[in-house]
């Protein structure tokens, strides 16, 4: 009696572990920042395959906690944020130089995340 008491409460706390993993894995975290450090959005081609990740919110958060883009990812970069919040596109001089940055698709993205444009 004792032992079978025993595996039903096993296989109840079995059962709402599974249910506990099928719920956090259905509500998917905008970014993943995988072991290695690269941080995936969804439209990332490794996005689905990343099982064990950090959860962000956004790309910018996870880059700002150590993480980095994707190597494919890297050719979109056409705005850099530096760390000190400066937006600076292909045509700034310190584009080339900017190297710890958050990387956006636009200047007005950039600018929207709270960054500022450079003094001319």
């Amino acid at each position: 009696m004792k032992n079978r008491f025993s595996f039903t409460v096993i296989a109840y706390c079995l059962t709402l572990l599974s249910a506990g993993t099928v719920l956090a894995q259905a509500a998917d975290p905008a970014v993943k920042k995988s072991d290695s450090g690269i941080c995936h959005d969804k439209s990332s081609t490794s996005y689905g395959a990343t099982k064990k990740f950090e959860a962000f919110a956004n790309m910018d958060a996870c880059l700002k906690s150590g993480g980095r883009a994707p190597a494919n990812a890297a050719a979109e970069v056409v705005v850099k944020k530096s760390d000190s919040g400066i937006c600076h596109d292909k045509s700034s001089a310190s584009f080339e130089k900017t190297q710890k940055f958050t990387p956006f698709k636009t200047l007005d993205e950039c600018v929207k995340s709270g960054g500022t444009l450079p003094k001319k």
